[in-house]
């Protein structure tokens, strides 16, 4: 009984968070999931409340992203295994010269909460929002709308503000930073980059 009970506490935060979607996709006569925001799209608007580096509760929109290159990611929940040892790669990112944004569902204090508790991510270098509610990943369509959670999605946005690169990975599998820091090495070369290129690499004729 205890098990079950517990069960059910567990289950009311992902079955308000679906209703709260539903209700929203009704609003807006949507009755399925968005597509996938895809290269060549504007990245969409938003205002998120998050956590800097100095562990300093801030406000930050699409318009602090503008005119550099950034690296906008999402990941599944806070206080987990797989999502804090992406969180320390994608820092890397930043020594690249990038803008990097962490973003999941869960809010500004909890993720303050995990920083300060966790050392692999307790001294990043870039922000870790909150997209409470999940309208921004629903928007992007990087929703797991039966687990309630973002999925492991990466875009890579231009410093016009427009998208250039977009994976996604299932909840379970972490992504390979060397992979998005080549890709994004790639997208500023400005030229036709082959299959493996690495900076210092000639253009393909």
């Amino acid at each position: 009984m205890l098990e079950e009970s517990g069960k059910q506490q567990n289950d009311q935060p992902v079955m308000f968070l679906r209703k709260l979607l539903k209700k929203w996709r009704k609003e807006k006569k949507l009755n399925k999931g968005n597509s996938m925001f895809c290269v060549g799209q504007d990245f969409p608007d938003f205002f998120l409340s998050g956590v800097d580096e100095n562990n300093e509760l801030v406000n930050i929109s699409r318009c602090c992203l503008e005119d550099q290159w950034s690296v906008i990611y999402f990941y599944p929940k806070d206080f987990t295994f797989i999502c804090p040892t992406e969180i320390a790669e994608m820092d890397r990112l930043v020594d690249e010269g990038a803008e990097v944004l962490g973003i999941s569902g869960d809010n500004e204090f909890c993720k303050l909460n995990w920083k300060e508790s966790n050392t692999l991510i307790g001294d990043i270098k870039h922000t870790l929002a909150a997209d409470c509610g999940l309208f921004l990943a629903d928007e992007l369509g990087v929703l797991d709308i039966k687990e309630g959670v973002c999925l492991r999605a990466t875009f890579i946005v231009d410093p016009e503000g427009v998208i250039q690169h977009v994976s996604v990975n299932a909840l379970d599998t972490g992504r390979n930073v060397n992979e998005i820091i080549r890709t994004l090495k790639a997208l500023q070369a400005g030229g036709l980059t082959g299959c493996a290129w690495e900076p210092g690499d000639d253009f393909v004729a």
